[in-house]
C-alpha cells in the first residue's frame, strides 16, 4: 500500500526522510515523519466516516495552547483529513511503568491546568459545543438517562439501572453545586500519557473525546477508568490536582457510577465479558453505600 503524500500538511522546506506507521484503527491512521535537519511530526490521516474527529481535534487543541505538554498543531489538509502535530517524545505509560504512581501527580497537574479553561456551555465538544446546556444539573440528567438507556438496551440488570438512576436523583444537589463548566479530556488514562525510560511524564496526547462539563466528571472518568483500587495513585492524582471544589468528593463518587455504567456498556458492545461482574458488584456496593473500587482498562475511545 502506497503512502499519502504530506506536503501539503508540512511546513515549507522540509525534506522527508522516511515515514514509520506508528497505528490506527477505524478512526485514522498514525504516521511519524522523519524529517532533515528537523524534529520528526505525527501525521494524523482520518478515515472518511470520521473527518470531523480532524476538525475537533485541532480546535481543541488550540484551546489547550500553553499548557505544557501537548502536541501543537503545524498543519492541516481538509481535503484529505490530515494533520500534522510535534512529536512528543516517549512511549504510553502502560507500556512502561503500569504500576508506578508517581506520574498520577503530574496527571492531576495536567488536569488542573486544563480545567482552568471555562467554557460557554455544558456539552460535547467539536468546533463548537454540541447541543449546549447552560447548567450542569440538566446536563448530567440528560447524560444519567442515555447512559441508563444503553445500559438496558445492551443487558444490563435492572435492580442496578434502577439503583443507579435512584442514586443519581438523590446526588443532584452536588451536581448542581458545579459552579461552571470548563475544559475536560475525557480520556485520560495510563495509554493517553507518554513517559520516558525513567518513567517520568513526557506529554498528553489524544483529545478526541473532549468535553465541556464539571471537572470532577474529567477526575472521576480517570479513576474509574484507570486507577480503579489504587490509593496510591488516586491519592497522587489529587495531590497534584490540588483543593477540591465544593462537594467535589461526592460529585466524584457519583460520576464514577455514570463512568462504571458507561464502561460496562462499552466492554459488553465489544464482548469483553471479564470485567463485567466485577463492575456490576461495585455498582451495586455503591448504590447501597458501599464505594467503587472501579475497574482499570481501556474503556470507549
Amino acid at each position: 500500500m502506497s503512502l499519502p503524500s504530506f506536503d501539503a500538511v508540512l511546513p515549507d522546506g522540509c525534506v522527508v526522510t522516511e515515514v514509520v506507521t506508528r497505528g490506527g484503527g477505524s478512526l485514522h491512521t498514525v504516521y511519524e515523519v522523519r524529517l532533515a535537519g528537523a524534529e520528526p511530526l505525527i501525521v494524523k490521516r482520518y478515515s472518511e466516516g470520521w473527518r470531523w474527529k480532524q476538525a475537533k481535534e485541532i480546535h481543541v487543541y488550540t484551546l489547550m495552547a500553553g499548557i505544557p505538554g501537548v502536541p501543537r498543531v503545524v498543519g492541516a489538509d481538509h481535503e484529505r483529513a490530515m494533520t500534522a502535530l510535534t512529536m512528543l517524545p516517549g512511549r504510553p505509560k502502560w507500556d512502561r511503568m503500569p504500576d508506578d504512581a508517581s506520574a498520577y501527580r503530574r496527571m492531576g497537574e495536567f488536569q488542573a491546568a486544563l480545567h482552568r479553561i471555562r467554557m460557554p456551555a455544558y456539552g460535547y465538544i467539536v468546533t463548537g459545543i454540541l447541543e449546549p446546556v447552560a447548567d450542569n444539573l440538566t446536563f448530567m440528567r440528560r447524560r444519567f438517562a442515555r447512559q441508563l438507556d444503553e445500559f438496558r438496551a445492551a443487558g444490563g440488570p435492572v435492580d442496578v439501572h434502577d439503583a443507579v438512576a435512584r442514586r443519581a436523583v438523590e446526588g443532584e444537589p452536588y451536581v448542581a453545586a458545579c459552579d461552571g463548566p470548563v475544559l475536560c479530556h475525557n480520556d485520560l488514562h495510563e495509554g493517553n500519557v507518554l513517559v520516558d525510560d525513567d518513567g517520568t511524564v513526557t506529554g498528553f496526547i489524544d483529545v478526541e473525546n473532549a468535553l465541556s462539563a464539571d471537572p470532577m466528571t474529567d477526575l472521576a472518568k480517570t479513576i474509574q477508568f484507570d486507577i480503579g483500587g489504587s490509593a496510591a495513585k488516586r491519592a497522587a492524582l489529587l495531590a497534584g490536582y490540588g483543593p477540591l471544589p465544593r462537594y467535589g468528593a461526592e460529585r466524584i463518587a457519583l460520576y464514577r457510577m455514570y463512568h462504571a455504567l458507561e464502561l460496562w456498556t462499552w466492554f459488553s458492545s465489544i464482548g469483553h465479558t471479564e470485567p463485567l461482574p466485577g463492575l456490576l458488584d461495585d455498582l451495586r456496593a455503591a448504590c447501597f453505600g458501599g464505594s467503587l473500587r472501579g475497574t482499570p482498562g481501556r474503556g470507549p475511545t
